[in-house]
């Protein structure tokens, strides 16, 4: 018998709340990575820091933790639940946002930062595998869209409130920018216990049938959850029967795709635009107070070109949105290099270009990494294949931030942005002779198509066979 549609409507109302609830996890994500901004520059002329100090005890401290928490985030999210973790890096955002503004010296601030940074790595293993695994196969891109939404939105918000607070306080203002992010944690924890605990992480992590039934029933009560238990199982024993170790040949082709969509996230040089946002907009001769607030403006490109990016990724799907973010990624990269070696600076062009840039990751990489890292990879291994995947992105993102104060110290925009249209050039390539299309697909329906078989065999995955 077909569900009438207000049951439909009230069951896609439900996974959508539930994938908003554990998607906020992507808002502290957002918040805590651009938040330091606002306190870069005063935090350094306050403890007299040089460059070299700065990046490792101040910007990158955080990035360190987030790859600590991106290597070891699957242990928990398969061990404890994907649940249970949620509510583990909620307690983490509120003790870093807690001691990061109370800090008085740089030891401490960078231990605290180094928790919020485990924080981020570990949401960003374990919430896109949760949420992967209870969206329906239509509507998992857009749903699992909302937390790279909110991770944006987590950016916007910093940015704004770093500009607010910086108007109207003295030199303590930075510790309000930090220490705010204490409220958005607090809530978010109290939310996430009321989620119910993923139905594949049930049937393959505590053989819970009744459990995984009756959340299955609550996600889709028209499906027909018996003969979903049955594909999922299946999956399984197919993976149990292969006894192949996650480094090995079966699982080559969604770990190159997981790397690859991972590097060349970082290396379009996103994290560094968001980070030394104020910096590059001073060096573009700018006023420091009209580059403060040209980062809110940035942080507003972000927001309305991600929300088009989740409009999208459903629709025209992954390969697309990935060739256009390309197109505007060379074209602003190179022109914004241009202009620092001519000299052309001064003007609205180096904004409006910064502009473009953020709207092209906005409605590609930063649409579709999350996506497609917690897609390409089999229930038994998802989240150690999301915790490589974001171990590759947030490594790549420690050391570009890390680096970044003694290059631009060393050398002027030109070269710097001409290396990252370099890298974008590549990851062109790598979209039209490698990624996959996953749209639409199943997870069990993907894990047949992208790993290989124990006697060596698998089905075909080139672009073209994607396309047809």
């Amino acid at each position: 018998m077909q569900t009438p549609p207000h049951q439909r409507r009230r069951t896609m109302s439900r996974i959508v709340q539930w994938s908003i609830t554990v998607a906020l996890a992507g808002f502290l994500f957002g918040f805590d990575t651009a938040v330091i901004s606002g306190a870069d520059q005063p935090i350094q002329t306050l403890w007299g820091l040089n460059d070299l100090q700065h990046g490792l005890l101040v910007m990158s401290m955080a990035l360190w933790g987030t790859v600590l928490g991106a290597i070891t985030g699957n242990w928990p999210t398969d061990r404890l639940g994907r649940r249970a973790t949620l509510l583990l890096i909620g307690i983490l955002y509120l003790v870093s946002a807690v001691g990061s503004a109370l800090a008085t010296d740089p030891y401490w601030f960078s231990l605290f930062r180094l928790l919020g940074g485990i924080g981020v790595g570990i949401s960003s293993v374990a919430a896109p595998t949760y949420i992967s695994e209870i969206a329906p196969p239509k509507y998992r891109g857009v749903l699992v869209g909302l937390y790279q939404f909110n991770i944006v939105f987590g950016i916007l918000m910093a940015f704004v409130s770093n500009y607010a607070l910086g108007a109207l306080l003295d030199d303590n203002a930075w510790r309000w920018m930090l220490g705010i992010e204490a409220v958005p944690a607090l809530l978010y924890t109290l939310l996430i216990s009321r989620v119910p605990r993923s139905p594949r992480w049930l049937i393959l992590h505590r053989n819970d049938i009744a459990g995984a039934t009756e959340v299955l029933r609550r996600l889709a009560p028209e499906a027909d959850v018996d003969a979903q238990i049955a594909e999922i199982r299946a999956a399984e024993d197919s993976e149990q029967r292969a006894h192949a170790g996650f480094f090995s040949g079966r699982y080559r082709l969604p770990i190159l795709l997981a790397f690859l969509i991972a590097f060349f996230n970082q290396l379009s040089g996103i994290n560094f635009i968001i980070y030394y946002a104020p910096r590059v907009l001073e060096a573009a001769e700018l006023g420091a107070s009209t580059a403060l607030l040209s980062t809110a403006g940035i942080g507003l490109v972000n927001l309305v070109f991600t929300m088009l990016g989740m409009a999208l990724i459903d629709r025209l799907g992954r390969r697309t949105l990935l060739y256009i973010g390309s197109a505007g990624y060379l074209a602003s990269l190179v022109l914004i290099s241009r202009a620092f070696f001519q000299g052309d600076l001064g003007g609205l062009d180096v904004p409006l270009l910064l502009g473009l840039f953020i709207a092209a990751h906005a409605i590609s990489q930063g649409a579709i990494i999350w996506v497609f890292i917690a897609e390409v990879f089999p229930n038994h291994v998802r989240a150690r294949g999301q915790s490589f995947g974001s171990s590759v992105h947030w490594v790549c993102a420690a050391l570009i931030t890390l680096v970044m104060p003694w290059v631009l110290g060393t050398f002027s925009g030109g070269p710097v942005f001409a290396f990252f249209a370099v890298m974008m050039a590549l990851q062109l390539l790598f979209v039209m002779f490698l990624m996959p299309e996953t749209k639409g697909v199943s997870l069990e329906e993907l894990q047949k198509r992208l790993v290989r078989e124990p006697r060596g065999k698998r089905v075909a995955v080139s672009p073209a066979a994607q396309r047809s």
